[in-house]
């Protein structure tokens, strides 16, 4: 299904070339780019290859990301895999929200990624489970914008269409019921404080999953959205360390 929507301007896909070492890097449900540029721009800075891939049916119109399945945000954070295995020869995922899910996702079928950044990753969100029994109605009110930081908005859709959270609960208990797949190493964000996604998800990831080498980091300062938040800069400067003990 094609989208009918321009995309907005700043939730564009970012493809930033440098060394061997690839990152690729997702944004949320609803979300956009934008929420995650600040992070694809410091790895750029750092020397990286970074791909920041705009999942399809978002970044448009809120009418897109109805027509679109979860399979849909998988093929696109796959691409952006793709791109990056076409230059580098290591290659690390993060992902916000359910760019945390879809991060897990990768390293649950692609054993060779080298380690994997979750935030706020979700994998049960209890609120979103009464969807499930609506009849009639398309829409509901917005997600987005779950920051702590009263100068910064997330660029994001104003309505949730009902049809996406059905493909998102499916992704989810997908994701979850493969969490012991990973073994890669990994650094798992979770905000203190998160009206989207309870922070038990992450407690959930570190006990579920097989890795040798995990870590849970909570942010203090931060919710939901915390790469535009106050605590970015402990985002980025955590998840650089732990890519360079990585490699």
């Amino acid at each position: 299904m094609a989208e009918k929507y321009p995309v907005m301007n700043g939730a564009e896909p970012f493809y930033f070339e440098g060394n061997s070492i690839g990152i690729l890097v997702s944004h949320g449900f609803t979300g956009t780019t934008q929420s995650m540029r600040p992070l694809g721009e410091a790895y750029r800075d750092a020397g990286y290859t970074v791909c920041g891939p705009r999942l399809k049916g978002h970044g448009t119109h809120y009418e897109d990301m109805e027509q679109t399945v979860y399979q849909d945000w998988i093929s696109s954070v796959e691409e952006g895999y793709q791109w990056l295995k076409q230059r580098c020869d290591t290659i690390f995922v993060t992902g916000l929200s359910m760019g945390g899910t879809l991060t897990l996702y990768m390293a649950e079928h692609y054993p060779d990624i080298k380690g994997i950044i979750p935030i706020n990753a979700a994998l049960e969100i209890p609120e979103m489970e009464a969807v499930k029994k609506l009849e009639g109605t398309r829409f509901l009110d917005a997600i987005g914008s779950d920051i702590k930081n009263p100068d910064v908005k997330e660029l994001a859709y104003e309505k949730t269409p009902v049809r996406s959270v059905k493909e998102i609960l499916k992704l989810m208990e997908m994701v979850k019921g493969d969490l012991h797949k990973i073994s890669c190493p990994t650094l798992i964000f979770v905000s203190q404080e998160d009206h989207v996604v309870p922070p038990n998800n992450s407690q959930m990831i570190y006990d579920y999953i097989s890795s040798k080498e995990k870590e849970i980091f909570t942010l203090k300062n931060s919710y939901h959205v915390a790469t535009l938040d106050h605590d970015q800069s402990i985002i980025i400067e955590k998840s650089l360390e732990f890519i360079k003990r990585n490699l």
